[in-house]
């Protein structure tokens, strides 16, 4: 059983910072792709930022220059650090991974739950 479980979600004013961080855990055998996605109200879910094992990250250009992705392969977490958040940033933030289970023959999608980011003054 794999598991995604997300923290660092909640309420902050424009301009203010936050820091998501996302646990991957159960019988892993190989992490490929690890990322962030957001879904608004009324809105569809999108891509964030995505970063490789080797570490090259690609971002949503709403986000560029603000967020910042990071990985460590040793405790198979990925963070998201977010600098300069804005109204439009408000969103359910969710962890993603793309990975192999020591019980599986291909890799498959794992998703977190979700942590809901609120930016308000």
């Amino acid at each position: 059983q794999v598991q995604l479980v997300e923290s660092g979600g909640g309420l902050v004013q424009p301009g203010g910072s936050l820091r998501l961080s996302c646990a991957a855990s159960g019988s892993l055998f190989r992490i490929y792709v690890l990322g962030w996605y957001r879904q608004a109200p009324g809105k569809q879910r999108e891509l964030v930022a995505t970063i490789t094992s080797e570490k090259s990250a690609i971002y949503a250009d709403s986000v560029k220059g603000r967020f910042t992705i990071s990985r460590d392969n040793q405790k198979n977490t990925v963070d998201l650090q977010m600098n300069n958040l804005k109204p439009e940033d408000t969103a359910v933030y969710y962890c993603n991974a793309d990975l192999q289970g020591v019980l599986s023959l291909k890799p498959n999608d794992y998703w977190g739950k979700g942590t809901p980011v609120t930016v308000s003054s």
